[in-house]
């Protein structure tokens, strides 16, 4: 298993609660959810029991139809599943939890019968249609899963030194210099490439072979379009997630609906936007009309930009008319000769790497007092009572006008301002210079 940052929080989890919540664990299919939760079991409980929805025997299934006796419904489990369960050691694992309702249900009562520890798993894809004639148990904690992060990344190909020198540097405000910063972009673009799910990233160790990347990448894609249809059945959540790339190399102000599903506007997906979102297959952004601390009372629900979860998948999404994303393009884009219309390969990492580190995403347009001209802040990160811009620079670091009327405009409630781009970092008249892999520092 590769190493994970949410095994932390999951014991964590276990010592604080001492048993008197579950934990839910949500992600998109395939970022190794079941992986983790495995390992976690293994090393922290002395046994454990995974029933898993998705293949589970009928018996099984059939016990949570009836709560009431818990004394009878752990024997059966205990025998049908043959794992014997401890008091206060062991852990019982519901994996694909969004396939049996009845059983996210009983967390209500098995949490307070208080004898063992409950761990959920979920896609939730299908999970908002499955629980409207349930009762959401309020003794559940949440934990998001993502694909691996840019540090993770670093610890899966054995390298465990980077990320401590990359935070020290950041931490004292220093550049790299041009050739470690250079290494450093090589191998960030890397990782931007291969993405962070965890099978394309076994498969780059295993194989270091682009095109079988690409096949293990098509295949979680293919995965996500068939998993769409759930949501709905007309085909609306397909299109307008294999839309992205193309509605972010336009770089406008928000994403079209109309120019994607004829007669649509963003009022009528707002469902299936919430749906794609929650499946965390997807990461929209939402304007804000006035910037501030509160940015998510004021986001406009029918005004969004859509980014993938992993921008390893956007990569060979982008290709997905080929039969296979040849290896030179990867090579161009693995030494940084972007075309100028894949620039938003780096609006989507930048999504990306904020969403995993905990950051909701909101962006802001406004037009210029002088001219009919509008400027657009690509992020804006909420830091306490303050708010911090970003602006993504695929290309040269400067101009970055729309950074420069912004603080003019908002300067009382700006802590920091920041351009997130392919230099080294550098500070220089009040806006931080932050290298795409520092991102996540932010």
């Amino acid at each position: 298993m590769f190493k994970r940052k949410i095994y932390r929080q999951m014991v964590e989890w276990k010592m604080q609660s001492q048993g008197r919540t579950a934990l839910l664990i949500q992600g998109a299919r395939r970022v190794g959810k079941s992986t983790v939760a495995r390992e976690f079991a293994k090393r922290e409980y002395k046994s454990f029991l995974i029933i898993d929805f998705s293949n589970a025997p009928s018996e099984v299934v059939n016990l949570f139809r009836d709560m009431h006796d818990l004394d009878f419904f752990f024997l059966q489990l205990q025998l049908l599943c043959r794992v014997r369960l401890y008091e206060r050691e062991s852990l019982i694992i519901f994996d694909d939890v969004q396939l049996q309702p009845l059983a996210r249900q009983a967390i209500k009562y098995l949490v307070a019968d208080g004898r063992y520890d409950y761990l959920e798993i979920g896609s939730m894809l299908p999970l908002r249609g499955n629980v409207e004639n349930i009762l959401i148990p309020s003794e559940e904690e949440r934990l998001y899963m993502f694909p691996l992060d840019y540090e993770e990344f670093l610890w899966a190909r054995g390298d465990e030194t980077t990320a401590p020198f990359l935070r020290e540097h950041f931490q004292e405000g220093r550049g790299f210099g041009a050739d470690v910063h250079r290494r450093q972009m090589q191998d960030f673009r890397l990782y931007m490439l291969v993405g962070g799910m965890p099978q394309a990233v076994e498969t780059l160790l295993e194989a270091n072979d682009f095109a079988r990347i690409d096949h293990v990448k098509r295949d979680i894609l293919t995965l996500y379009e068939n998993d769409f249809h759930t949501i709905d059945r007309f085909g609306r959540a397909s299109q307008l997630f294999d839309a992205i790339p193309g509605e972010l190399g336009k770089h406008s102000s928000r994403y079209q609906v109309s120019k994607v599903i004829l007669r649509q506007r963003a009022k009528d997906v707002r469902d299936i936007v919430a749906d794609m979102a929650d499946s965390m297959t997807v990461l929209p952004a939402f304007r804000v009309g006035e910037p501030g601390p509160r940015m998510a009372l004021g986001r406009d629900v029918d005004r969004f930009k859509l980014y993938l979860a992993d921008t390893g998948l956007f990569v060979t999404l982008v290709f997905k008319d080929r039969a296979f994303t040849e290896n030179i393009i990867y090579e161009k884009l693995l030494f940084g000769k972007l075309p100028a219309k894949l620039g938003c390969l780096y609006d989507n990492i930048v999504a990306q790497t904020f969403r995993a580190a905990g950051h909701n995403l909101f962006y802001h347009t406004f037009s210029s007092d002088t001219s009919n001209h509008t400027y657009a802040i690509d992020f804006l990160l909420a830091k306490k009572h303050e708010i911090c811009p970003v602006e993504v620079k695929s290309a040269a670091a400067k101009p970055h006008a729309a950074l420069d009327r912004f603080r003019a405009k908002y300067g009382e409630c700006v802590a920091e301002s920041y351009v997130v781009c392919g230099k080294d970092y550098a500070e220089a008249d009040g806006v931080k210079y932050v290298p795409f892999y520092l991102a996540h520092l932010l």
